[in-house]
C-alpha cells in the first residue's frame, strides 16, 4: 500500500518506523533538507524536500496514486490544506493531525467533512485519554480496551510478596473466582505468550486478558486491587496537561496543575473547569511539591516537554510513596531506561499516534476472511494485540480452538459474539460476525487466518 507522509518530526518518525516494518510503500515528504537527509539514511523509503501545499511537490511525490496520505507537521492549516489538496489529485484516505484546542473544542466534525478528512489525529487528546484509563485503574501500567471496552487488557507487573509470585498460571487460575487469560509476559528482554504451567516471577510484566466488567474482583482476587484516588498532582501546563484536567474535573477527579509560567497559568485558569487548581511555581522545587500535598496525593502524571525532567520527578514522586505515578516520554530509549530502572507506567504519545495509523493502514487492507477493528503495541513494542471481524471466508470458522494449528507465540485472547464476550477456553470455535483478539509477538498480522500454521 502508497502511503505518504507530510512532516518527518518526532511524531512524523515514529510513524514512518511503524509503517516500515509493516513493508507500506512508504513516501516522506518535509520541508527541511536535513531532515530529509536523516529519514533517507535511517529508512529505505523514497523522501522529497519541499512544501506539501505546492501542486508540483505533490505530484513528484505520486499523491494521486496514494492509498493513505498522513499529514502530521508542526502546522494545523498545512495538514489541513495539504489533505484537502491530496484528496482533490485522487488519495484515498487522508488523516490530518490537528491540535489547537480552538479547531478540537467546537467544529472539528464540520472540519472533517468539508475537507473530506477521513480522520483527524490530535495526540494531545489522545494521550491525555490514554492517561486517564491508567489513573481510573491504578493497579495496571497500562489499559486497553476492546470490542467497545466489553473487554479489558491491562498489563500487571508482579511485585514482591505478590500472590501472583511463584505461581503458575494454572495454580492462579484454580484461586481465582474470574475468567481471564494472561496473553503475554515479558521477563527482561524476551516477551513470552505462556502456557498453562507458566510460573510468574517478580518483576515479570504480565498482561490479563478480562470481562471489563470483571476487572475489579480480579484484581482483587489476585491481590492486586489499589484503590482509585481522586487526588492528582499534574506537574506542567501543556495542551496534554489541559485535556487530561478537563477530563479528571468532569469525573469527580480533584486537580493540581503546576506550570512556572504566570501567563499559561492564566489561560489555563480561565479555560479549566472547577475541580482544577493552577499554581504557578517551579514543579521541580522538593519544598514547592510538599507544599502542595505531594505526600498526600493519590497520583502524579508529570508532563512538562522535557523528557528528563519528567523521569526524574517521577522518581522522585515514586520515592514519596505516591500511590500512581505516570511520566511521560516522547524518546522511545528513554522509556525504556526509565522502566528498566523501576519506573513502571511510562506513556510515549508519538508511539499511540504511531499505533492508531498502524491499526488504520491494516484495517484498510482488508480480506475477505477478516478485517482490524483495534490493534495495540504491548510489552515495550514486541507484541500486538489485534482485533479482528470474522467475515465469510475466513478458514477458522467453526474450528474449536483446541483443534486449531497456531503458529508459535500467537494466543486467541477474547472472542466477542453479539451481546456476549468470551473469554475462550478450547471447546470454544470462531463464528462468522465474531470480533476474535489474538496476541502476538514477532509477527505483523493482516488477517486473522495467518495464525494458523
Amino acid at each position: 500500500m502508497r502511503v505518504v507522509i507530510v512532516g518527518c518530526g518526532k511524531v512524523g518518525k515514529a510513524i514512518i518506523d511503524s509503517m516500515a516494518e509493516d513493508k507500506h510503500d512508504i513516501i516522506a515528504i518535509d520541508n527541511n533538507s536535513k531532515v530529509i537527509e536523516d529519514i533517507t539514511n535511517t529508512y529505505d523509503v523514497m523522501a522529497v524536500c519541499g512544501s506539501a501545499t505546492s501542486r508540483e511537490m505533490l505530484l513528484t511525490a505520486r499523491v494521486p496514486k496514494a492509498d493513505l496520505f498522513i499529514a502530521v507537521t508542526e502546522s494545523d492549516e498545512v495538514n489541513m490544506l495539504s489533505c484537502f489538496l491530496a484528496r482533490r489529485m485522487g488519495a484515498k484516505h487522508t488523516v490530518a493531525r490537528i491540535r489547537e484546542t480552538e479547531y478540537n473544542e467546537d467544529g472539528l466534525d464540520y472540519i472533517i467533512k468539508e475537507l473530506d478528512l477521513s480522520m483527524a489525529l490530535n495526540p494531545e487528546r489522545l494521550t491525555a485519554e490514554t492517561l486517564f484509563d491508567q489513573l481510573k485503574l491504578p493497579s495496571a501500567v497500562s489499559v486497553e480496551y476492546f470490542a467497545g471496552k466489553k473487554l479489558q487488557m491491562m498489563e500487571l507487573i508482579i511485585k514482591e510478596g505478590s500472590l501472583l509470585q511463584n505461581a503458575s498460571l494454572m495454580d492462579i487460575r484454580k484461586k481465582c473466582n474470574v475468567q481471564f487469560i494472561a496473553c503475554a509476559v515479558q521477563r527482561d528482554e524476551e516477551v513470552i505468550i505462556p502456557t498453562g504451567a507458566f510460573v510468574l516471577e517478580e518483576g515479570d510484566r504480565v498482561a490479563f486478558m478480562v470481562k471489563r466488567g470483571d476487572t475489579h474482583r480480579f484484581l482483587k482476587s489476585v491481590g492486586a486491587v489499589q484503590k482509585q484516588g481522586r487526588d492528582v498532582i499534574i506537574l506542567g501546563g501543556s495542551t496534554t496537561s489541559y485535556y487530561l484536567a478537563k477530563i479528571l474535573a468532569s469525573n469527580g477527579f480533584y486537580v493540581k496543575i503546576i506550570e512556572r509560567d504566570e501567563q499559561r497559568c492564566e489561560e489555563l485558569a480561565e479555560i479549566l473547569p472547577a475541580g482544577a487548581t493552577l499554581i504557578n511555581g517551579d514543579g521541580m522545587n522538593h519544598d514547592l511539591l510538599w507544599e502542595e500535598g505531594i505526600k498526600s496525593t493519590d497520583a502524579f502524571v508529570a508532563l512538562t516537554g522535557t523528557d528528563e525532567e519528567n523521569i526524574l520527578i517521577s522518581f522522585y514522586a515514586t520515592s514519596q510513596e505516591v500511590p500512581k505515578v505516570i511520566a511521560k516520554v516522547n524518546h522511545s530509549e528513554l522509556a525504556e531506561l526509565a522502566e528498566k530502572l523501576g519506573l513502571d507506567s511510562v506513556v510515549t504519545p508519538r508511539k499511540l499516534v504511531a499505533d492508531v495509523l498502524t491499526r488504520y493502514a491494516r484495517a484498510l487492507k482488508n480480506t475477505l476472511s477478516s478485517k482490524v477493528e483495534t490493534m495495540y503495541s504491548l510489552m515495550d513494542e514486541r507484541a500486538e494485540a489485534l482485533e479482528f471481524m470474522v467475515l465469510s471466508d475466513c478458514k477458522l470458522i467453526g474450528v474449536q480452538l483446541k483443534d486449531m494449528k497456531l503458529k508459535p507465540n500467537f494466543i486467541i485472547a477474547g472472542i466477542i459474539r453479539g451481546k456476549e464476550t468470551i473469554i475462550p477456553t478450547g471447546d470454544d470455535e470462531i463464528r462468522e460476525g465474531d470480533s476474535v483478539i489474538v496476541v502476538a509477538t514477532d509477527a505483523h498480522l493482516y488477517d486473522l487466518s495467518d495464525v494458523l500454521r
